[in-house]
């Protein structure tokens, strides 16, 4: 790698991280580079030098926020690597970290990504949906017991645990009413305790 590539990676990298900030707070839906690159400290050139072109840079974008979701996906994973901690543990943890403040812009950005994703399959977002519950269903998977995670019960019990934490999200992040919304989380919680199925 020649140093005028190190260069042009390492700038790539650092425009990469600070268009992802500004996506934070602006969205991506309509995105323009211009004012983008005006914010960051680059210019419309340099951005479509280095990305190929905008399609190029939202997909990036994308993958980058995936990195921050998979990152919190894993702190739940690691928590069952000795042991599986149950669907209704998993699911406590994730909406903890769901519910918090601190994540809002970036479950906007989620929430923003996945509706594109749906509304345009063919486009830069296609797949983006479809990626994002294949990546939480494997987390919950994972956390569940053998004996119930192999069986088409643990699959039903995992998935209606997807639908529940997706449309708490969704509610939370329109009507920022956090008591109400964490409260029907954890009676969904007790629900899920009491129907646990048995560990071998």
């Amino acid at each position: 790698m020649t140093e005028e590539t190190t260069i042009a990676s390492a700038r790539k990298t650092e425009l990469l991280e600070a268009a992802y900030r500004y996506s934070l707070a602006h969205g991506l839906a309509d995105l323009s580079l211009r004012p983008l690159a005006a914010a960051i400290g680059s210019s419309p050139r340099v951005l479509m030098f280095l990305f190929g072109n905008k399609d190029g840079l939202l997909r990036e974008l994308l993958a980058r926020a995936r990195v921050d979701e998979l990152a919190m996906l894993g702190h739940v994973e690691e928590a069952s690597t000795t042991t599986a901690i149950g669907l209704a543990a998993a699911v406590e943890r994730v909406w903890t970290w769901l519910a918090a403040e601190e994540h809002r812009q970036l479950l906007k950005l989620w929430a923003e990504a996945y509706a594109r994703s749906l509304i345009e399959p063919d486009g830069v977002w296609g797949g983006f949906a479809a990626t994002t519950v294949s990546d939480w269903l494997g987390v919950l998977a994972a956390c569940q017991p053998p004996g119930e995670r192999d069986s088409e019960e643990g699959v039903a019990r995992r998935t209606l645990a997807l639908a529940m934490l997706r449309g708490a999200l969704l509610d939370l992040l329109a009507t920022a009413d956090h008591d109400r919304v964490t409260a029907a989380v954890h009676h969904q919680l007790a629900l899920f305790r009491r129907a646990a199925v048995p560990r071998p």
